[in-house]
């Protein structure tokens, strides 16, 4: 099965952006970017992406979109939203981690992680090393950051991580960065790097897609 095959069934399959699962319409705007801040501190523990999502989603449905009114939230109140997501073990100090967070955007970035990226002036490991300075995000947290904003900023790409460069391999396709940006439209470069994840983290996933390659092959 061709490399073109291959690349269309990831997107089909898996390609949809952990921003999208989450309720976020990303946007280079401050709401929806500090949303992916949030969904990456929730992501950047050992727990199920699914469980992420979940919890970001309950943390925006209650209100809670933006970093001043996160930093002006109720410690408890965002414990209870995780919580509502089955976000456990991780839930008190991941509320503390967001209070916390939501204010360092406010002073650091006037609320506002558009920012961030002037800040960064277009060097990604400037723009990694910002990211990093939030609580809780550390260099695997700044890899979901930017695989995901590179949706919404191009100079990130193309972003693909470690992670989703040693799936490519295994699957059969280029493993660079550069490589992989050639695959696709350089707008479907979140969604690639995205399925290349969930396959990653998914055996039933991976092997799914294989089986349905070889069946296309047949």
């Amino acid at each position: 099965m061709g490399t073109a095959e291959v690349t269309a069934a990831l997107l089909r399959e898996h390609g949809r952006t952990y921003a999208d699962e989450a309720g976020i319409t990303l946007r280079d705007k401050p709401a929806p970017l500090y949303q992916l801040l949030v969904l990456t501190v929730l992501c950047s523990i050992r727990i199920r992406a699914e469980t992420a999502t979940a919890a970001a989603r309950e943390l925006f449905a209650a209100g809670l979109r933006t970093p001043r009114a996160m930093a002006g939230s109720r410690w408890q109140d965002r414990v209870d939203a995780l919580g509502r997501a089955h976000y456990v073990r991780y839930d008190e100090s991941t509320a503390t981690a967001l209070g916390e967070g939501a204010e360092l955007v406010l002073d650091h970035f006037h609320g506002d992680l558009r920012r961030l990226r002037e800040a960064a002036a277009g060097d990604t490991a400037q723009l990694r090393a910002l990211v990093q300075e939030v609580p809780r995000i550390g260099p695997v947290g700044a890899d979901i950051f930017c695989r995901e904003a590179q949706a919404v900023w191009p100079e990130l790409r193309p972003f693909f991580d470690e992670r989703s460069c040693a799936t490519a391999a295994d699957l059969g396709l280029p493993h660079t960065p550069e490589g992989l940006g050639k695959l696709v439209p350089p707008k479907d470069h979140a969604r690639l790097a995205a399925a290349l994840v969930r396959v990653s983290l998914s055996k039933e996933a991976a092997q799914a897609l294989r089986d349905g390659l070889q069946t296309a092959g047949t």
